[in-house]
């Protein structure tokens, strides 16, 4: 089924001449920061991915915006010189340079899940999963300009997102329904798949280097589906597997073919990898309270995944604080090298991603 989209046309006319790729953005991209989300308590930890140490707290609060402010996810440019913010309870997202000072603000019902697309000058944006009944579209900014637009997705609860390697398709998911959409910014069409059987309550996507696979989380079936891209803006079922409890947000290692997903429900993180659609080690241990959000080193090192630790279900860590963590993974051995204290709820986590 396909859907044209003209306001989603009309802002994606052209890919901007001057636009560098990824690789060589990131040539001088600096200090590698890794932002975690503290949605509890309206701050963002920066951790310096050279000392897998806190090196700055950005407090929201001090710029006006008030505690309930929800700081859910971050994107950062893949030159490392911007961040970006979604703020559910502030309905904004911010856009902030490397000394971590605003330098830009767009306007967004309840904003969640974002997704660079590397080849142009877009942001693009979802909704929160805590919004029970939010439009039913997604946004899209200029990221110089931070003008906003949105485009109809035609499905309630918008919520998992992702954009191709290649920058040709967007793909945005239901928490309520098994569709997903994908959006060919050439031409504008939409393109819909559905997935059979239970809702599935799909949380958020991930997509291989290579632009051939991806993949995506059902919170409440506890599957993870692998996705054939080859016949794009066609979408198939390669495969599908049970994982932990709730699987969360997955994240490509280095390699290109292992994926890392926290098991929100089970206090684990889930190893796949997607060459044979298998689980290829399960990580267990200190620190593991509620996963939530994933990022990778820019080196591919270290995988951090937050933890929000919240105590329910008696999970809270003994000897640590109400304060959630970030637990960082050495991908060479899949497990855990560190765990950092980081503030209340951590959610989303952001970084450059890896220097290829």
């Amino acid at each position: 089924m396909k859907i044209f989209f003209a306001s989603f046309l009309l802002l994606t006319v052209a890919v901007l001449s001057g636009c560098a790729s990824a690789s060589q953005m990131t040539a001088d991209a600096g200090p590698d920061y890794i932002y975690v989300c503290n949605q509890g308590e309206a701050t963002v930890s920066v951790i310096d991915a050279s000392l897998n140490e806190v090196v700055a707290t950005v407090d929201l609060k001090t710029m006006g915006y008030p505690e309930n402010a929800k700081p859910h996810h971050v994107v950062v440019e893949p030159d490392g010189s911007h961040w970006y913010l979604s703020m559910i309870g502030a309905n904004r997202v911010l856009k902030f340079n490397r000394a971590n000072e605003v330098v830009g603000s767009a306007e967004f019902q309840v904003p969640g899940m974002m997704a660079l697309n590397y080849t142009d000058d877009v942001l693009y944006v979802g909704r929160s999963m805590s919004a029970v009944n939010p439009p039913q579209s997604i946004g899209v900014i200029t990221r110089g300009s931070m003008d906003m637009d949105e485009v109809d997705v035609f499905f309630p609860r918008p919520h998992a997102l992702a954009v191709t390697p290649d920058g040709n398709f967007v793909f945005s998911a239901s928490l309520a329904e098994n569709r997903m959409i994908v959006l060919d910014q050439s031409s504008g069409d939409g393109t819909f798949h559905e997935f059979d059987g239970d809702i599935h309550t799909l949380v958020q996507f991930a997509i291989s280097p290579d632009g051939n696979t991806a993949i995506v989380g059902g919170e409440l079936t506890n599957k993870l589906f692998f996705l054939d891209l080859s016949a794009l803006p066609e979408v198939s079922v390669r495969s599908e597997i049970e994982v932990g409890s709730r699987p969360w947000h997955p994240i490509f290692g280095a390699d290109g073919y292992h994926a890392y997903l926290g098991n929100k429900g089970a206090n684990t993180v889930t190893v796949v990898d997607i060459r044979n659609g298998q689980i290829s080690a399960t990580i267990a241990g200190e620190g593991m309270a509620q996963p939530h959000g994933s990022a990778i080193s820019a080196d591919g090192r270290y995988v951090y995944i937050s933890q929000q630790n919240t105590g329910s279900g008696g999970m809270n860590m003994a000897g640590m604080s109400h304060n959630g963590h970030l637990v960082v993974i050495d991908t060479a051995t899949n497990e855990i090298a560190k765990v950092i204290e980081v503030g209340a709820m951590p959610s989303g986590v952001g970084s450059r991603g890896v220097t290829r």
